[in-house]
């Protein structure tokens, strides 16, 4: 397999970003306004804010990402928008997502990891409790309509 890097944002990525997301929403669910809003500008409403977004590259094709945002309590972040390409699910791209960004937040001094998702994506799933996440409640007014399932990671 050609070496995978994991690099941070760059403007020129943008694309790239709102992309990789649109094809696995669109694909299992539906873009909500505020996905749109948010993968139209991740630098608006990550980078700016204080989060960070993720790349797996290969070959000079982006062909994965993540974001952490950031959330009100400064010791946390939101691990969200990972996105791998169709033809290469199923090689442990979204895992090594997963452990590079537990690795950065434990760097960042960072104490939790939260994350929405749904339980239709079963993979999704069994990797988040892979790495540690357990579940708690969701919040009645989630940022998420498709989220039907919140869970935590104490780093």
């Amino acid at each position: 397999m050609p070496i995978l890097e994991i690099i941070p944002f760059e403007k020129q990525y943008a694309k790239n970003f709102y992309a990789l997301n649109m094809e696995w929403l669109e694909t299992y669910f539906y873009v909500e306004p505020f996905d749109e809003e948010v993968l139209s500008n991740p630098e608006t409403y990550i980078i700016n804010k204080g989060g960070h977004i993720f790349f797996i590259r290969i070959k000079h094709k982006i062909v994965g990402t993540v974001a952490l945002m950031p959330t009100p309590n400064k010791k946390v972040l939101e691990l969200t928008k990972m996105a791998v390409s169709p033809e290469l699910r199923g090689q442990n791209m979204g895992q090594k997502l997963m452990q590079y960004c537990i690795e950065f937040a434990r760097k960042e001094n960072i104490k939790q990891l939260l994350l929405y998702s749904n339980t239709k994506l079963v993979n999704a799933i069994y990797i988040y409790g892979k790495f540690g996440f357990v579940e708690i409640p969701v919040e009645t007014n989630s940022p998420y309509k498709r989220g039907n399932i919140k869970m935590i990671l104490d780093l």
